[in-house]
């Protein structure tokens, strides 16, 4: 059996193996794609972006220097390890935009907005599975949320990045712009599949008054444990037991299918389960 010092030493390594993969990926969106449509795909490095299309200033190195003085203020709101993976992050990517020898994709505006977004969102979201963020608007975020915490970190980022498309519109062209939002909207689509997992489970709720049957049945036929709990009816002020379930996609017809067969008055509802951890599941690690 390995020691739980070694496990966690193999977690650590798995989640920079991330942090650098997804560093990578996220940076050939750029020289790939987005660059030679000058579309900024909103952040640090979208204001990267714009200041490349007026000046030519390199936009790893320009990120880079935008995001030193940012992570220099809010690195306390991170936690060490997390600050110290995101420093990291924060480096490598903006590096990699520079220095990966990469030539322009020969795609036409549009595509270069689709597939520059699925890259960027690919390589992020590994980046956030690895414990960490490449600084910027995330990190300018929680700086204002911890003054103004009225204002919620999305609302924040969606404000940041709005501004640099608006920027974007009036010093390079409203059509870049436009297909810039195209990006960000994809890229941010990406980050939730590849962070929350590609595979969908469901949370089954049922209430029965034939619990116990079905509880057997459920846990003989699809081999999964079930929580039972009991709520308080709102008309009858009665306790009835709850059972919780939770299922893959597939194995959902087979649970109505069973609840059907044997109460079809039971009263179901079904939620999303973006990601299920422990036994059955993934494995609860830090690199999940």
């Amino acid at each position: 059996m390995k020691s739980r010092l070694t496990i966690r030493r193999h977690e650590r390594i798995f989640a920079y193996v991330q942090i650098l993969v997804g560093c990578a990926i996220s940076a050939l969106s750029f020289p790939m794609f987005l660059v030679q449509y000058d579309i900024a795909p909103g952040g640090v490095t979208g204001i990267a972006t714009v200041l490349h299309y007026l000046f030519s200033f390199p936009i790893g190195l320009t990120s880079l220097a935008l995001n030193v003085p940012l992570f220099i203020m809010g690195y306390r709101l991170l936690g060490r390890i997390f600050a110290f993976r995101t420093l990291i992050a924060t480096i490598v990517f903006s590096l990699f935009i520079d220095w990966l020898p990469v030539m322009p994709f020969p795609a036409d505006m549009l595509l270069s907005a689709v597939f520059g977004g699925v890259l960027l969102g690919l390589g992020l979201g590994l980046i956030l599975r690895g414990g960490a963020t490449t600084g910027g608007s995330d990190l300018t975020a929680k700086m204002i949320h911890a003054r103004f915490q009225h204002i919620s970190v999305g609302m924040i980022l969606f404000a940041i990045d709005f501004c640099v498309v608006i920027s974007a519109a009036f010093l390079i062209t409203p059509k870049a712009a436009l297909y810039a939002l195209i990006t960000i909207f994809i890229s941010s689509r990406v980050i939730d599949m590849v962070v929350q997992g590609f595979e969908r489970h469901k949370a089954c709720y049922i209430i029965t008054q034939y619990h116990e049957t079905i509880k057997q049945k459920l846990m003989d036929s699809l081999q999964r444990g079930i929580t039972v709990f009991y709520a308080k009816g709102g008309f009858s002020d009665a306790d009835h037991p709850v059972l919780l379930c939770i299922i893959s996609a597939q194995e959902l017809a087979k649970l109505k299918l069973i609840v059907r067969m044997e109460d079809e008055k039971a009263f179901v509802f079904i939620t999303a389960a973006h990601e299920v951890l422990g036994e059955g599941f993934d494995r609860l690690d830090e690199s999940k």
